[in-house]
C-alpha cells in the first residue's frame, strides 16, 4: 500500500540562545513517539501556508507569540500510526520568541529549553538529529 504523504512544518522556537522541546504525551492520538522529545510543529492543512500553519501549531502546544525566521533545513520520515505507513516531508524554521512561559497543549506532557549544542544528551525523536546539527552549522 503507498503510503500517506503529508508535508509539516517544524519550529526550532529560540529564547535566550535555547531551544524548546516538548515530550509526546500518551493522550496525542496520531503519536508515535510517546515519551521522546521533539520541536514544535505539525501538519499543513490543505489550503493552508507554511507560515500559517507553524503560527497555528506554534499557539496549539506551546500559547508563544513568535517571529517565524527563514527556513534552514528539509528532511523527510516515514512514521508508521496506527499500523499505517506515513511518508512526511518536515521543513524546519527558526522561529523567535520573546518568552519562555510554555502552555503545553494535550499532545504533549513536560517541555525543556535546552543548549543546541547538548541535544543528545535528551530522549529526542529519531530523525531530529539531522535537524539540530543544520541548525547548529547554519
Amino acid at each position: 500500500m503507498e503510503p500517506k504523504l503529508f508535508v509539516a512544518t517544524k519550529a526550532f522556537i529560540v529564547h535566550n540562545g535555547k531551544i524548546l522541546i516538548l515530550r509526546e504525551s500518551s493522550k496525542y492520538e496520531d503519536g508515535s513517539n510517546i515519551g521522546r522529545y521533539d520541536v514544535v510543529g505539525g501538519r499543513v492543512k490543505p489550503g493552508q501556508g507554511f507560515k500559517e500553519s507553524l503560527i497555528r501549531e506554534i499557539k496549539e502546544e506551546t500559547g508563544l507569540k513568535v517571529k517565524i525566521g527563514k527556513p534552514f533545513f528539509v528532511d523527510e520520515w516515514r512514521p508508521v500510526v496506527g499500523g499505517k505507513e506515513w511518508q512526511i516531508v518536515g521543513i524546519f524554521f527558526e522561529c523567535l520568541s520573546e518568552s519562555n512561559k510554555v502552555i503545553l497543549g494535550h499532545d504533549h506532557d513536560d517541555y525543556l529549553w535546552i543548549d543546541p549544542k547538548d541535544y543528545k544528551k535528551y530522549n529526542l525523536i529519531e530523525k531530529l538529529s539531522s535537524a539540530f546539527e543544520a541548525y547548529l552549522n547554519k
